[in-house]
């Protein structure tokens, strides 16, 4: 089966935005979480390494979630390929 350019670039924009929400996934999970302790402030009453372990990286990727469910239905009728309700 060939691929029409079409095909291609609605995947190109899928690996795309795939590639940037895990960089951005993995920042969240790995990086802040790394340098967590470094951070001696308060947030909201409580010490800032403990608001982004307990709350911030959850809603980060809620966040992450539902941009991407945003995003691919959006591109999906952009390229035709979307589900039709019934």
């Amino acid at each position: 089966m060939q691929l029409t350019e079409k095909h291609r670039q609605y995947w190109r924009k899928n690996l795309n935005i795939t590639a940037i929400l895990l960089a951005i996934w993995f920042v969240v999970t790995f990086v802040v979480g790394y340098f967590a302790r470094d951070l001696h402030f308060n947030f909201f009453g409580w010490p800032f390494s403990f608001w982004v372990g307990a709350q911030g990286a959850l809603v980060v990727y809620v966040a992450i979630i539902a941009y991407y469910a945003w995003y691919m239905n959006k591109l999906d009728i952009e390229h035709g390929v979307d589900e039709a309700e019934e």
